[in-house]
C-alpha cells in the first residue's frame, strides 16, 4: 500500500497539482511534462530538490521545510510579452509573504527579487520554449519560497519567514496562497495587459531614487532607480542625469547589501 503524499492542499479550479518527494528540480520536471503535452495550470512541487536552479544556472539550494513549486502555462502573444510573466511571479510572492509575515514589509526590486530588509525571501526562475514563429510554445515559473531555512551568502543575503520569527508556516499553506495569487495576478494580465501589473509592482517595489547598481557581463554601472519601461526594462539614473534602459543584467543595493562602489556611501534606504 502505497504511503500517502507528504503535502495535501487544494488549488484552484482549472489547476492540477502534482506532488512529488524528491525531483531533480521542479522546472526540470514541469518541462518534460510541457514537451510531452501536459495542459496549462499543471502545478508540480517537490519536498526536496537534488538539482535545484535559479537564474544563470545558480545552484537553488533545496532542504525540506521550504516550498518548491512550478507553474506550467501556454501563454498566448510573443515571447517578449511572455516575459512578463516573471512580473506577476513576483506580485504574488510579495503578496503572500506580505499575507504570511505582515510585519516583515516586503520590497520588489527588479525584475522579480522579493527583499526583507535587503535580502531575498525567495528564487523566481522563467523558462520557455520558442514556437518558431516569435511566440512561445509553453513557459514555466519555478518559485522556491524559503519558510524555514534559508542560505547564509555575504554576498547575496537571504532570509526565511521563520528568521524574520513567522515560524509554524507548512509549505502546502503557503503553496495554496501562492496559486491562488498567481491565478490573480495572471487574470490581471490577461484582462488588463502589463500596464495593470506595472503599476502594481511600483507600488511595490524598492522606491524611486533607491541606489542601485547594474552587472552588464563585465560592465557594472551604478545610479539610481529611476522607472519601469512600459515594457517592464529597467530605468537607471545615471550620476549626470542621463537615463540608462536595461533589458538584462544583475540588480544589487549596494547600500543594503554593503557593496563597495560610490552608492555605498548614500543613505540606506
Amino acid at each position: 500500500m502505497a504511503s500517502p503524499p507528504w503535502l495535501v492542499a487544494t488549488v484552484p479550479a482549472g489547476y492540477r497539482l502534482l506532488v512529488h518527494d524528491t525531483l531533480d528540480g521542479t522546472n526540470a520536471e514541469a518541462k518534460r511534462l510541457a514537451a510531452s503535452g501536459a495542459a496549462a495550470g499543471t502545478v508540480v512541487v517537490a519536498r526536496t530538490q537534488a538539482a535545484g536552479r535559479g537564474r544563470h544556472g545558480r545552484a537553488w539550494v533545496s532542504p525540506p521545510g521550504n516550498l518548491y513549486m512550478s507553474l506550467l502555462l501556454r501563454p498566448d502573444g510573443d515571447a517578449a510579452a511572455a516575459a512578463q510573466i516573471s512580473f506577476l511571479a513576483a506580485l504574488a510572492v510579495h503578496d503572500v509573504v506580505a499575507a504570511l509575515a505582515p510585519a516583515a514589509a516586503p520590497l520588489l526590486k527588479w525584475p522579480n527579487d522579493v527583499l526583507v530588509d535587503g535580502a531575498k525571501i525567495s528564487g523566481i526562475l522563467l523558462e520557455s520554449a520558442a514556437d518558431g514563429r516569435g511566440g512561445v510554445t509553453w513557459a514555466v515559473i519555478g518559485i522556491g519560497l524559503n519558510l524555514v531555512h534559508h542560505p547564509h551568502d555575504q554576498a547575496r543575503p537571504a532570509t526565511s519567514l521563520a528568521a524574520l520569527g513567522r515560524t509554524g508556516v507548512e509549505p502546502a499553506a503557503a503553496l495554496e496562497l501562492l496559486v491562488a495569487r498567481l491565478d490573480h495576478w495572471l487574470g490581471c494580465w490577461r484582462r488588463d495587459g502589463f500596464a495593470a501589473l506595472r503599476a502594481a509592482w511600483l507600488e511595490r517595489s524598492i522606491p524611486r531614487g533607491a541606489p542601485i547598481a547594474v552587472r552588464l557581463g563585465k560592465t557594472r554601472i551604478e545610479g539610481r532607480f529611476a522607472d519601469l519601461d512600459p515594457d517592464g526594462a529597467l530605468i537607471v539614473e545615471l550620476s549626470d542625469g542621463r537615463r540608462q534602459r536595461i533589458d538584462a543584467g544583475d540588480v544589487f543595493l549596494p547600500s543594503l547589501n554593503g557593496e563597495p562602489g560610490n552608492a555605498a556611501r548614500d543613505q540606506r534606504q
